[in-house]
């Protein structure tokens, strides 16, 4: 092709919508650009490769299964898990959470688990299940890595980092209690994870369980279609066996502990228009959410059971629809039709998208979808951390690439490259060495100093993984040892402060107290604990203090001067602007800002991040009642500076000097952490319950009375909370129970503003006061 040629279409591409005398013209333009590359514009970023997936590596990931078991306090999660590992062959028997046996859950390995009979660590484990195609009668042989996960709202961290690396999850619900307040903490950390769930209702042979009622609360209160899809076989006592509705088929469980499932055509006569209605209600609701049955539907025509085994599985994977299991972990029955539908419903690593950001690209830049591919560069993400007897147990999920044993692995955020010593797959508190682990699998690596939510990748990618949501803690309590402090003292709370992002530690620079803050009082009560009996350090903790903040509540503007002349260069910085409230940031969450809108150069731009800094330290401390102070803007206007005098420091102090000076303008309030409060109790304690929350200056929100048991929920201060759950125990004879999350900051009333005040004056030196 000749230059003119080249020149000609050039130009044609890029003028054709214009005349041929404007083309003409501009034609030189062109050529110049064709024949002096360097002037062109600069060339787009490439789009991130795409790694195939081999047949091998689909084979593989086919029959592989990540979960999660997830519920509310005493659902029955661990007696669950506990079943499915008895079932798959990992465990030679079953032992109770409570039993009398005192040997405990499997997933239960910490001594103080299994005393509390609570879940305290969420736990990995891996089991094969061989899953019957109902269709054709054939097994196939899943791999199920399983993690348990704590019911109570002090060890969220733990569900939220396990659900962060999951592909699919198990809801446990109770079939007499149903949805309750950690449910709806659950089910908004599956959604922010995007994962999956199938729902199980458990204790299905208790007096008063009602399946439909739990049912109808799931498509309610955590707003997500859901339809049961099997019916069960007897109730309460006579509870045995369910229908599947899906493949409409009688299933029992027959044997020593319920090993021989027995499946049968015959679906008995008691339940049979129960089962027909009930299907039908399946088949409506997933033509709702999936287009082929919602068109099999309008025709008036009946969709087959592997049209409807298919609708459940796409409408599950994409978020749309949760199939309902209903069972009785602790008698043994239904659990294996669950596993069924863990296979056949959840998804496959494959079939989950999983995006990591390209530190070489923008922060704004879009995220780049990783492959489950086995050749791929190696990506995985540290989600738990442990201290085991052989140093620090890392756990890690491998999204792309293999990992092998002595292979060199970098960490994305720090940048360092270490080798991976020793590589095991988790049985609880039990390990396999294994040689290496392919795309999709959980593993954990021992010797690699890392932190929790760090990636790991080959050294071929920049690639970054967002790391999990870690809340704020809500209660702190001043801790100190009994006699003389050793080094395990600091070192333990070093340790479990690297294990659990929501422990923190910290020094208080007025009263010289060592403060742990935590998720509630039982979270800070089993550290304590866990420091006497692993470290051997006897601990006392003081009168938990609350997280008071302080806000302002109007606009006011400062114009502050800052002079200070000794001997040589003095200091001097003026600083104007004024300070106003903020609302929190949807995007970053953040509720404290600093803007600067200084024009013409009054403050030199050297000195503006001084000022910056001088805010945020300003904001650590505020002078009401010394808590920080938050829900704040300062914008900054203009000022004034000496060539000689003005540095830094003398910024810094200055803008610390003017918010002070405007804070006491703005009408500050103090600000209190306020908890949604959940109380169960039987219904004749009713008006013992509400009594004992009103006296706490508690709003009450919601109420409902079922069967034998009521639900009260509440919006109660921090502050007033201690000591309540002595008191509900009192007044319902040991048989309320509770939990409370942290809802919002909010005013406190001006009487306890003042004691606030008055009691943080007095621990002022005189010449502060």
């Amino acid at each position: 092709m000749s230059m003119a040629d080249e020149r000609r279409i050039v130009s044609n591409i890029i003028y054709s919508h214009d005349d041929s005398n404007r083309r003409q013209n501009f034609s030189e333009t062109v050529f110049v650009f064709i024949r002096q590359p360097v002037e062109a514009e600069a060339p787009v970023s490439p789009p991130p490769p795409r790694h195939v997936l081999t047949e091998k590596d689909y084979e593989k990931l086919k029959f592989q299964r990540n979960i999660g078991v997830s519920a509310h306090i005493d659902s029955g999660k661990t007696t669950l898990t506990e079943r499915i590992l008895y079932y798959t062959g990992r465990i030679r028997d079953i032992h109770e959470v409570r039993g009398r046996d005192s040997v405990g859950a499997k997933m239960d390995s910490m001594d103080l688990e299994r005393e509390k009979g609570i879940t305290i660590q969420s736990a990995a484990t891996f089991c094969d299940w061989e899953a019957t195609n109902p269709s054709n009668g054939t097994k196939d042989k899943y791999a199920i890595n399983i993690i348990d996960t704590p019911g109570h709202v002090d060890f969220t961290i733990e569900v939220e980092r396990a659900l962060r690396v999951l592909d699919g999850a198990i809801l446990v619900l109770c079939a007499v209690a149903g949805v309750q307040s950690q449910t709806t903490t659950v089910d908004r950390q599956m959604r922010r994870y995007n994962v999956p769930r199938i729902s199980f209702i458990n204790k299905m042979d208790r007096p008063g369980a009602n399946p439909w009622r739990i049912v109808n609360q799931i498509r309610t209160k955590l707003r997500i279609p859901a339809a049961a899809v099997q019916v069960p076989i007897g109730v309460e006592d006579e509870f045995k066996g369910v229908v599947d509705l899906v493949h409409w088929r009688a299933i029992y469980n027959e044997g020593q502990k319920g090993i021989d499932v027995v499946t049968s055509e015959e679906i008995p006569a008691s339940v049979l228009e129960l089962a027909t209605s009930k299907r039908n209600e399946l088949i409506e609701q997933l033509a709702e959410v999936d287009e082929e049955i919602g068109e099999i539907f309008l025709n008036d025509e009946k969709p087959t059971n592997d049209q409807i085994a298919s609708a459940i599985r796409r409408s599950t994977i994409a978020l749309k629809f949760s199939p309902v299991f209903l069972g009785s972990a602790i008698k043994n029955t239904a659990v294996q039709p669950l596993l069924d539908g863990v296979c056949a419903y959840l998804p496959n690593p494959s079939e989950s998208e999983v995006l990591a950001h390209d530190t070489t690209l923008p922060v704004a830049s879009p995220q780049v979808p990783l492959y489950p591919a086995a050749a791929a560069p190696m990506v995985g993400l540290a989600f738990k951390l442990e201290e085991g007897r052989f140093g620090q147990l890392t756990y890690i999920r491998v999204y792309q690439g293999s990992l092998k044993k002595s292979s060199l692995i970098y960490n994305a955020r720090t940048g360092k490259k270490v080798k991976v010593p020793r590589l095991v797959r988790m049985h609880s508190n039990e390990m396999e060495d294994i040689d290496s682990i392919g795309p999709g699998e959980i593993c954990a690596i021992f010797g690699v100093e890392c932190s929790s939510g760090d990636t790991f990748t080959d050294g071929s990618t920049s690639f970054s993984m967002t790391s999990m949501f870690v809340p704020e803690p809500v209660i702190s309590l001043a801790i100190k040892a009994n006699g003389i402090e050793t080094p395990n003292f600091s070192r333990a709370l070093n340790r479990f402060q690297k294990e659990d992002p929501t422990f923190r530690v910290h020094l208080d620079a007025e009263s010289k107290e060592t403060i742990i803050s935590g998720m509630g009082e039982l979270h800070l009560e089993i550290y304590v604990e866990r420091m006497r009996r692993e470290y051997n350090v006897d601990c006392t903790t003081g009168k938990p203090r609350v997280a008071f903040r302080e806000t302002i509540t109007q606009r006011a503007d400062f114009n502050y001067t800052h002079k200070k002349q000794t001997g040589g260069a003095g200091q001097y910085a003026k600083v104007v602007g004024y300070i106003e409230p903020m609302e929190v940031d949807p995007d970053t969450g953040k509720d404290v800002q600093f803007e600067n809108v200084v024009m013409g150069g009054s403050i030199p731009t050297n000195f503006i991040p001084a000022v910056e800094k001088g805010f945020y330290e300003a904001l650590e401390k505020g002078t009401l009642s010394g808590n920080s102070i938050s829900g704040c803007r300062l914008v900054l206007k203009e000022g004034a500076f000496h060539v000689v005098d003005s540095s830094e420091l003398a910024f810094r102090l200055a803008t610390i000097g003017a918010f002070r000076e405007a804070f006491k303008a703005a009408r500050a309030v103090i600000l209190e952490p306020i908890m949604t409060v959940e109380v169960v109790a039987p219904v004749e304690f009713q008006s013992a319950v509400i009594g004992g929350l009103n006296t706490r200056r508690g709003t009450i929100i919601d109420s409902e009375v079922r069967d034998d048991e009521f639900t009260a929920i509440a919006e109660v201060a921090l502050n007033d909370m201690f000591g309540y759950s002595n008191q509900l125990r009192g007044s319902t004879q040991g048989k309320g129970e509770f939990s409370m999350e942290y809802k919002n900051h909010m005013p406190v009333l001006p009487n306890l503003q003042k004691d606030l005040e008055d009691a943080y004056r007095k621990t002022l030196p005189a010449a502060k006061k």
